[in-house]
């Protein structure tokens, strides 16, 4: 498979691996990813590249990216779309068609080449080219359009596009990998070439990334039969191979039942997924695999030498001139000045409401009493894009701007893609995360906070349980709220939230200064290499794509 790869394989990685996703973040210029799971394939095709694997990362070119965030004229938050154009992609010169809607698309193919941002070689699938009619164009314009026929386009483009590509260009990848459900459709674009089940499933590996039953796409199964997800396999047939018998066609049950093993991504969510499907017979092994970030890419290099040579003072000089660099960033979008000697409590991931952006803020009196405190001070900043449909979480990121304008210690940022992600991240000193537990599957925005002296403050969900040593490398916001009502269990977590900020982080912070260098190595040193994404590609090989059911 390796003609597309610019370094030589390593034999101990020389299976064939072709990784579909829908979204991939691998560069500040190539806009084709929304959130975490492209953060996390990001990494996966950096540490693919790093371990010289026989891996091709399958994905899709966004005419439109997910979407520009910006401010309108009174600074609330504005969507815009505008179109993308990307020089630096080779024309593979390869199209195949793929019917949708009982019409034919014609799919192209684009070569994000190994050797330019030193990952896994990439094609990227578009239908925005000249030979398509203009809805059948639209198909990759937005990634996760908010229409449904769209997104089931999208994925059969993605599927079995993917899979057709891939053909037509002579590879044949000894194993299949989903990231996430969203490229299903390749499986039965698969069944269609082998005529079996067992020959499907051998070839086939699967990561859901959901633990919630909301967030696994479900679709009437008589529409993904007339817009053509099945690829030409008759429903009856495809009945029998998903055992799904109602109507409501579950992806993820699907990849279930098509796959040789699939995992969950954090040990939590390993349980979470295999008591969340436990009903599903005939389904696969579910195992986690952990996420993880590259080190790479996200680590600041004179921040590990510092702690390397054991030179404090220079490391605490390097955070200090990290965090300048991001209040730069801060004044330039917001007119708020900064200081690098004060506490900074970031929050910055994609604005969902399960995430809770605004549980600080939850008892606004206690809120204001930590804002105002001078002897203690602190500064916070909020970043991240929502869902550009979502109301609700619009609205959330809205408030959180207008309450902002109130204190000059608080900054909403907006333009949250890798290069404000990279600036947060080394610019923290606490990184928040306020998950309503067993929700989160992973949080990997942690793990690239801690390789640059981060200190984690967070539920104890998704990875976290994983690497936190309490009061050591991080610190603990404790749930005992499972049952409650969700007022109840945001009332909770605020106050055991704003406890363990007033009681331990603030004067550690302030009063101990050796305590708190102390705390930060630990942090680098312990994520490092546990949470560095060579661990996981090394174990995506050895525990999946080896693995024989």
């Amino acid at each position: 498979m390796s003609h597309l790869h610019s370094y030589e394989i390593d034999e101990k990685y020389s299976k064939s691996v072709a990784y579909f996703s829908m979204e991939f973040a691998i560069h500040q210029a190539l806009k084709i990813y929304s959130g975490g799971l492209g953060f996390l394939a990001g990494s996966h095709m950096r540490s693919a590249f790093d371990l010289n694997q026989n891996i091709i990362g399958v994905g899709m070119l966004w005419s439109y990216g997910y979407y520009d965030q910006s401010r309108d004229e009174d600074r609330y938050l504005k969507v815009e779309f505008r179109r993308k154009r990307y020089f630096f992609l080779k024309d593979l010169d390869v199209s195949v068609t793929v019917n949708i809607n009982s019409i034919p698309v014609i799919v192209k193919a684009f070569l994000l080449p190994s050797n330019l941002f030193s990952t896994a070689p990439m094609i990227l699938l578009s239908t925005d080219v000249e030979e398509n009619d203009y809805l059948s164009r639209t198909i990759t314009h937005k990634l996760y359009d908010a229409n449904n026929e769209t997104r089931i386009a999208q994925e059969i483009v993605l599927g079995v596009g993917g899979a057709k590509i891939l053909e037509a260009l002579n590879l044949e990848p000894e194993i299949y990998h989903m990231n996430e459900g969203h490229s299903l459709p390749m499986t039965f674009e698969l069944y269609r070439k082998y005529k079996n089940l067992e020959e499907v499933k051998k070839r086939v590996v699967f990561t859901t990334h959901t633990p919630e039953t909301a967030g696994n796409e479900e679709h009437d199964i008589n529409l993904l039969e007339k817009m053509g997800f099945f690829s030409e396999v008759p429903l009856e047939e495809v009945r029998n191979i998903t055992g799904i018998t109602s109507d409501r066609f579950s992806l993820t049950v699907g990849a279930l039942r098509l796959a040789k093993i699939a995992n969950g991504v954090s040990k939590i969510h390993g349980e979470v997924a295999n008591e969340m499907w436990n009903y599903v017979e005939n389904k696969c092994k579910i195992i986690s695999i952990t996420n993880a970030q590259n080190r790479r890419y996200w680590a600041d290099k004179p921040l590990l030498r510092a702690l390397d040579e054991h030179e404090e003072y220079e490391l605490d000089a390097r955070k200090k001139h990290l965090k300048r660099q991001l209040f730069d960033e801060v004044a330039n979008q917001t007119g708020k000045m900064f200081d690098e000697n004060i506490l900074t409590i970031i929050w910055a991931r994609r604005f969902a409401e399960y995430k809770r952006p605004g549980l600080l803020k939850y008892d606004l009196e206690r809120f204001n009493k930590l804002i105002t405190n001078e002897e203690y001070p602190v500064q916070i900043i909020w970043a991240g894009k929502p869902y550009p449909f979502d109301a609700q979480a619009i609205n959330i990121f809205n408030e959180i701007n207008y309450m902002a304008r109130s204190y000059k210690n608080i900054a909403v940022l907006v333009g949250y893609e890798l290069d404000l992600s990279m600036k947060l991240k080394k610019g923290s000193d606490i990184w928040l995360n306020t998950p309503r537990v067993t929700r989160e599957a992973s949080g990997t925005s942690g793990m690239s906070a801690a390789m640059n002296g981060a200190i984690n403050l967070s539920i104890a969900d998704g990875w976290h349980p994983e690497f936190c040593k309490e009061g050591i490398n991080s610190f603990t916001i404790p749930t005992e709220t499972r049952n409650l009502s969700i007022e109840e269990q945001d009332r909770i977590d605020n106050k055991n939230l704003m406890d363990v900020l007033e009681n331990k982080i603030i004067p550690l912070y302030y009063d101990n200064t050796k305590e708190w260098l102390k705390v930060k190595k630990n942090s680098i040193s312990d994520v490092i290499p546990a949470f560095d994404s060579g661990r996981m590609a090394h174990e995506y090989y050895e525990l999946m794509y080896k693995y024989q059911n």
